[in-house]
């Protein structure tokens, strides 16, 4: 019926088309038939303006012969005139029949004709009276003005024909155009109303094509959609028949499986599966009685989880189908293992952090005055060597208490870093000699170096103390004695080895291996030696927190960290650093140690902390630098604005109280004196001069809790001057009463 229909339609179009074909012909072949006699008209109203103009330009040429004949008397001057005189009978015959359609025209040219022949009868009478009675004779013939009329009353008989004549071409040109127009818009509306109707057939043709094939057509999109999908999963999917045959697979479930390729094919038996995970190093399938008989429902999903040799967890998962068949997914669970284990480690550091971020400003800061003051009372007794040995040692505790907290912010990842291109096979040659001091006679150290090391990215006194850190762990591994190796290296970790351990990220790294011979550590150990306050020593003998600064610091640095170790046959701990790309490499060496520097510039110490900023104030003014001190940002402007010319360095905690912190009272301090050198101090840094775990280009800071040695430097270094000797006492600018030491 449909296809009926559909030939119906086809041939009421057909007629319709033809009609209209019919009808735009016809219309057509009149208007272009019109317009040819409008074209032909067209040209004969062009002739006649063309002769007109020959007539009258005739006319002139005769009269230009005569005068021309009546001033010189010379016969070469009757030339133009003669020419003229025989073409202006043949044009005014040629006018005649041109315009014998067009009775107003033919009354014009009828009164022409004795016009122009009264003119050339004078000039024929001028010309032969100059020639027998010479130039005065024709002279009185011309000034009778006769010629001048007939030559008038010609003109402008010849002027109302070319008038006449242009208003008929005007009209016929207009007429012309408007049947070209009428032509082409039949012509166009003709051809769209004529593409339209074919559209229309065209489209009802298509559409019963499309019937007839749609059903076809839709059950192969949906094959190529299953089929796309499928192999797009990340999932291994079978699809195995009420005879238990496999009727469907994706990749993804031949390499889940291991399986060869000749046995991924539809018809292989549920059966030959089972047989072939069965084998060693496989994950075994469920039986074919199990799937028969392990499910009380049929209609329930089973799940259950094999590994694989390589460690690969897999999530099985069989779903029964309503025709007796059953759908087999398989799931690599072990990335979404590795990314909740980096969620764990995430949560755990984030929880540390905040731990250590809340309580590292104050106990610094306390530290700070218990060390600053130790550092002072140390630095003028000089008599008593016991009070000097209780000093020591209360001074070792106070730096032992800021170790453990710097520790604790190395494994959170806060500690504030300054990475530099580090030429490890310059540096690391220097640590050995100390590591073999360290370390004992009884531990061999050995250095191993690849030519051609790439310079590495990462603080170089950090990398030191990790260094140190694995090296005395190594020591504590091996009582007896024992090899210590340190080897560098170029190491390249593929994309391979990243999707493998989540937190990697592929490229190029400098290796720093540190291997041991000691007793080794059990897997369950390995798993949790980065762990802060984790340690197998005996109580007493270590915090727990020596491996964990070294991965936090590894990780700060956008680095990995890999130990690989077995009971009995030691340890060795992998550090992979960045490699530094276009960045020349420092070479850090010992220097030997100096004098402590001394100043005698002005230096403003902003501290909110009253007793932190009373020590650093004594140590500076002993120092020899002049001093000035504020509790908070606002109270450090007004005293900077009181002593701008004379401020040489500010010396500011990061974190202050109120609205004005350290860092924006730096802006402002070099807003208006450019030159004004800036040392921050902090225990904990936060955000304001750190960024991603790095200091910002240009920013100096001392760390609390600081020694006097170490302040006095570090002053120096920031202003650039070199140890002074002889620069004695001091003095100190407090804005309020302020007791030194």
């Amino acid at each position: 019926m449909t296809r009926y229909l559909v030939a119906r339609a086809n041939m009421l179009v057909f007629g319709v088309l033809v009609a209209i074909f019919a009808l735009v012909g016809g219309v057509t072949w009149e208007r272009l038939n019109a317009s040819r006699d409008a074209r032909e008209w067209s040209q004969h109203s062009y002739r006649v303006l063309a002769v007109a103009k020959d007539l009258a330009i005739a006319l002139r040429d005769a009269e230009r012969g005569q005068r021309g004949y009546l001033i010189t008397g010379r016969d070469d001057y009757l030339g133009p005139y003669n020419a003229a005189r025989d073409r202006l009978g043949l044009l005014q015959g040629e006018l005649q029949k041109l315009t014998a359609d067009n009775p107003a025209q033919q009354e014009r040219v009828r009164a022409l004709a004795p016009a122009v022949q009264h003119k050339l009868e004078e000039l024929a009478q001028t010309v032969q009276a100059r020639r027998d009675g010479g130039f005065e004779t024709a002279l009185r013939i011309v000034n009778t003005d006769e010629g001048r009329g007939h030559m008038r009353e010609a003109e402008g008989i010849l002027s109302g024909v070319l008038a006449e004549e242009q208003r008929l071409l005007d009209r016929r040109l207009a007429q012309n155009e408007s049947r070209a127009g009428w032509v082409r818009s039949l012509v166009i509306a003709g051809a769209a109303f004529a593409a339209l109707a074919l559209l229309w057939a065209a489209r009802l043709l298509n559409q019963a094509w499309s019937r007839s094939h749609r059903t076809e057509a839709e059950q192969r999109d949906l094959a190529l959609r299953l089929r796309t999908t499928i192999d797009s999963l990340s999932q291994g999917v079978a699809v195995f028949g009420p005879d238990r045959k496999l009727r469907n697979s994706n990749e993804c479930f031949q390499v889940l499986l291991d399986l060869p390729k000749a046995m991924v094919r539809p018809g292989t038996a549920y059966g030959a599966f089972v047989e072939h995970t069965a084998e060693p190093g496989r994950p075994a399938l469920e039986t074919e009685d199990q799937v028969r008989h392990g499910s009380r429902n049929p209609r329930e999903a089973v799940t259950y989880e094999r590994e694989n040799a390589d460690g690969h967890n897999l999530e099985i998962r069989r779903t029964p189908m309503p025709d007796g068949g059953f759908v087999l997914t398989i799931s690599d669970m072990t990335k979404r293992a590795q990314a909740e284990g980096v969620l764990r480690e995430a949560q755990k550091m984030q929880a540390i952090g905040q731990l250590t971020g809340g309580i590292a400003h104050d106990f610094n800061n306390l530290l700070q005055v218990i060390l600053g003051n130790l550092e002072f009372v140390r630095a003028k007794l000089d008599g008593d060597p016991k009070l000097q040995q209780r000093i020591e040692r209360a001074s070792w505790a106070a730096q032992r208490g800021a170790t453990l907290t710097g520790q604790l912010l190395a494994f959170a990842r806060k500690q504030p870093l300054a990475p530099a291109a580090i030429d490890l096979s310059a540096t690391m040659p220097d640590l050995v000699p100390l590591l073999r001091r360290t370390l004992g006679e009884h531990i061999e150290v050995r250095y191993v170096e690849t030519a051609g090391l790439w310079p590495a990215m990462a603080d170089p006194a950090q990398l030191e103390s990790a260094v140190l850190n694995l090296a005395l762990n190594a020591r504590d591994a091996m009582p007896g004695g024992g090899r210590l190796t340190i080897e560098l290296g170029n190491v390249v970790l593929d994309a391979a080895y990243a999707r493998n351990h989540a937190e990697v990220t592929s490229g190029d790294y400098t290796m720093v291996a540190v291997s041991d011979t000691g007793h080794g550590m059990t897997p369950e150990v390995v798993k949790r030696v980065f762990e802060p306050f984790f340690t197998t020593k005996p109580d007493g003998k270590g915090t727990g927190l020596g491996l964990a600064m070294v991965f936090g610091f590894v990780k700060q640095s956008g680095g990995h960290v890999k130990v690989y170790s077995e009971p009995g046959e030691g340890t060795a701990v992998k550090l992979y650093l960045p490699r530094a790309i276009g960045a020349a490499a420092a070479v850090q060496r010992a220097a030997a140690p100096v004098d402590l520097p001394r100043g005698s510039g002005t230096v403003l110490v902003v501290e909110d902390e009253a007793a932190v900023r009373e020590i650093a104030c004594a140590i500076l003014a002993d120092l020899g630098y002049r001093v000035l001190e504020a509790a908070d940002g606002e109270e450090a402007l007004r005293v900077f604005g009181a002593n701008a010319a004379s401020v040489d360095l500010l010396l500011t905690d990061v974190v202050l109280p109120g609205t004005v912190r350290g860092r924006e009272v730096a802006e402002r301090v070099r807003s208006v004196r450019p030159d004004v050198r800036v040392l921050f101090m902090s225990g904990y840094t936060e955000n304001s001069i750190v960024h991603h775990g790095r200091l910002d280009d240009g920013v100096h800071l001392i760390g609390k809790p600081f020694k006097r040695e170490q302040l006095a430097r570090k002053v120096a270094e920031v202003l650039g001057t070199a140890a002074d000797p002889a620069a004695e006492g001091g003095n100190v600018v407090p804005l309020r009463p302020w007791r030194g030491a």
